[in-house]
């Protein structure tokens, strides 16, 4: 039975062993991407903080001036003091994005407001920034009013990780298809290596669990590959697994059938349409919100694309289940009233479920411990195929110095 699965195990490794080196790698380079950018360019991230932040009106002025063909389509605003206001603009004569796609909830649409999360929501709509798609962010001092940064000057080391990572720079082709049918093959290449990493006994059981440095490079790459496997093993599984729901379309339609539940949100409330009158500043809609919603880490807010459409506030509450468990308010957006509120614990199983895979799938739902594990198994994904491959030349060779050995014995 061994024989089989050792087949399956190499076989599928051969076919998808590149894009899954690739995309372990890339994953971790993605497990930090956020630390490491507001470490090369703290400056966008954080200001020195002062009495008083400008009106928000007064920051997106200073936005409008620098880029007159901007429209601003959402703000960010955090509750850390020290950090920078994020103003959501597009340019050009494109479509609007209808940003509050991000705030009605549902988290299988593509996020396309300002609380997207770097290196994940928003970054597949296509278009790309400025282009129609999510959008470029200004980054703003909330005390000076001085215009930073814009998202336009993005790093291209991880933007191309992300574009490798998802579907292998190519977006319109059969990358993302790639990348599915390589980590379902990767889920049972794991599962067939625990089948053969089982021991038959004890002390084969202690020779599996130990990395054994002191030996042979042969041996070494064996450890490598067979003792860093059954340790990161389980941790990769459920990445890949996770990461199946960003692939497959009935993969994600399957976890709202699974948990009975509706995969499109509720209809958000509408707005009281009131000829020549104004819409409220983003000034007053967080007033609000902050008084409905207070001490949340960010709250950010979506312009309505209609006239009937209600005012969004998309807010992250203190002390949050994950960086995904978000809440929505719906404003008037004439008036200001509060027309409904939506939090994590209100969206149907479904939608909680799907909110989680995000979080599960980098590792952040254990906080700081779990994005390392999650970046030590991808390094370690990484290097299986390398030492894989290495072990199967290294039984290859000597296979066939036993049948010569066999053959010489034969004609003596």
């Amino acid at each position: 039975m061994n024989k089989f699965f050792r087949v399956i195990h190499l076989y599928l490794s051969l076919a998808a062993g590149i894009v899954i080196a690739i995309v372990c790698f890339t994953g971790a380079a993605l497990v930090f991407e956020k630390e490491m950018l507001q470490t090369i360019y703290p400056e966008r991230f954080f200001v020195e903080a002062e009495a008083e932040p400008l009106l928000i009106a007064q920051l997106v002025q200073t936005v409008q001036a620098a880029k007159p063909k901007a429209k601003v389509s959402g703000v960010k605003v955090y509750q850390d003091p020290t950090r920078t206001l994020e103003i959501t603009y597009t340019e050009g004569e494109g479509k609007d994005q209808k940003s509050t796609e991000v705030s009605r909830g549902n988290e299988n649409l593509k996020s396309t407001g300002p609380g997207a999360h770097p290196g994940d929501a928003g970054k597949e709509k296509k278009g790309g920034p400025g282009k129609g798609g999510r959008g470029d962010i200004a980054y703003v001092n909330p005390y000076t009013g001085q215009l930073i940064a814009t998202s336009a000057q993005k790093s291209p080391f991880f933007m191309t990780m992300f574009g490798l990572h998802r579907w292998l720079l190519v977006q319109d082709g059969p990358g993302k298809l790639i990348v599915g049918v390589s980590t379902v093959s990767f889920l049972f290449i794991l599962l067939t290596g625990i089948i053969l990493w089982w021991p038959k006994n004890k002390k084969i059981l202690q020779q599996r669990l130990a990395l054994k440095f002191n030996a042979g490079w042969k041996r070494i790459n064996h450890d490598l590959h067979i003792v860093v496997g059954f340790y990161t093993a389980l941790f990769l599984f459920v990445f890949a697994f996770t990461g199946l729901a960003w692939s497959f379309e009935w993969f994600n339609d399957g976890i709202y059938k699974l948990t009975n539940s509706e995969k499109t949100p509720p209809e958000p409330p509408h707005s009281q349409v009131r000829e020549n009158t104004p819409s409220i500043s983003f000034d007053q809609a967080l007033a609000v919100a902050q008084n409905k919603v207070p001490h949340a880490e960010f709250y950010s807010l979506s312009n309505p694309q209609e006239p009937d459409a209600a005012l969004t506030v998309n807010f992250m509450p203190e002390n949050a289940v994950h960086e995904r468990a978000n809440g929505q308010l719906y404003l008037d957006q004439y008036s200001g009233e509060v027309l409904g509120q939506i939090l994590f614990q209100d969206k149907n199983l479904g939608q909680r479920v799907r909110s989680t895979f995000y979080p599960v799938h980098v590792g952040s739902i254990a906080g700081l411990p779990g994005r390392i594990i999650a970046f030590i198994s991808c390094v370690a994904g990484f290097t299986f195929p390398i030492t894989g491959i290495i072990l199967w030349l290294n039984r290859l060779k000597k296979n066939r110095k036993k049948k010569q050995k066999k053959f010489v014995s034969q004609r003596v």
